[in-house]
């Protein structure tokens, strides 16, 4: 065993120990004000609340519930469940011959469910194809918790998340004392049951919803990727285009630890149009211009601005900063 994985199982035990000191907790996501631009009047939404996460009474340990801000994010309520196997569908966008030396890409487009944007997922899947890709597009409601599951063993170059994800917010189960988190969980477009993934429920998943009184999804949290997601990444490039993906470390920390080498998010809500440019500038940064993913995320910060509606600002977290001891 390399000195590499030596240490990852290490820190996996380590987060193994502190899980179980955290299981009288239970998650609740305030919906993060992702302000993704959602048809909140479709939504029935006088105003971008925070949803509220409701854990099932049935539960036998509750868990912290979790609230999403609505825009490219919902409430979310991690209960714990099995493994599951089945793999989610996906359709292949880009051509090639497959071979070792393949590069490899994924557009992971939850907010299709909400917020779709065929112009984005064409152009960024043209400049990855022409950039000799083969890409792999997954929407709606083929975004599920196994496929999430799934994702480092698919072995991606680079993984775009277009989703909603939202700030946790943990609920004491005993005591009710509520702890207030800078970290984000992600939605799935898979609808939720209390009977499915029954002790992944439990500080991995949770229950996911737009506003008060939509149909539920499930959502995933930093233990989930540690824990239950399968493989590692391989150094892959991790862009999480929702909202509030690095108001703290703790997610893109989780994706550092699974193999990722960057990640890059927002540092608040953002809209849906202004991530979507952004993902695609930063894309041609890299892909066409050849740029660093540090120099890449300067530039896009430079030349676009931060969002205009909510002042979200791109950032990235490679894990070679964080092993020098960076920010």
């Amino acid at each position: 065993m390399s000195q590499r994985k030596k240490k990852r199982k290490l820190e996996r035990q380590a987060r193994a120990a502190a899980a179980q000191r955290r299981a009288g907790r239970r998650f609740a996501l305030r919906v993060p004000r992702l302000h993704l631009a959602l048809p909140r009047l479709r939504l029935g939404l006088p105003r971008p609340g925070v949803p509220k996460l409701h854990v099932p009474s049935t539960l036998r340990r509750r868990l912290p519930v979790l609230r999403l801000p609505i825009v490219i994010a919902g409430a979310v309520l991690l209960l714990a469940g099995g493994t599951g196997a089945a793999a989610a569908g996906f359709l292949l966008l880009g051509g090639g011959d497959s071979g070792p030396d393949l590069k490899t890409a994924a557009i992971v487009d939850q907010l299709d469910l909400t917020q779709p944007n065929p112009e984005f997922v064409q152009t960024t899947t043209d400049m990855l194809t022409k950039a000799g890709y083969r890409v792999d597009y997954f929407k709606g409601a083929e975004v599920t918790v196994d496929l999430y599951r799934s994702l480092p063993e698919r072995d991606y170059d680079i993984v775009l998340l277009r989703v909603h994800a939202g700030i946790t917010e943990e609920v004491d189960a005993n005591t009710g004392q509520k702890t207030d988190t800078e970290y984000v969980s992600l939605f799935t477009g898979e609808a939720y049951s209390e009977d499915k993934y029954p002790e992944e429920q439990v500080n991995r998943l949770g229950r996911a919803v737009y506003y008060e009184g939509a149909e539920p999804l499930f959502g995933i949290g930093p233990e989930f990727i540690t824990e239950s997601m399968r493989g590692e990444f391989g150094d892959s490039l991790i862009v999480m285009m929702g909202c509030d993906g690095l108001r703290s470390q703790r997610t893109a920390q989780a994706f550092l630890d699974k193999g990722a080498s960057a990640f890059v998010s927002w540092s608040q809500p953002v809209s849906a149009p202004h991530t979507d440019a952004a993902t695609a500038h930063l894309l041609k940064l890299i892909l066409e211009d050849n740029r660093t993913p540090e120099h890449a995320v300067a530039l896009t910060r430079k030349e676009l601005g931060p969002d205009p509606t909510y002042d979200a600002e791109l950032r990235i977290l490679t894990r070679s900063a964080v092993q020098a001891g960076g920010n």
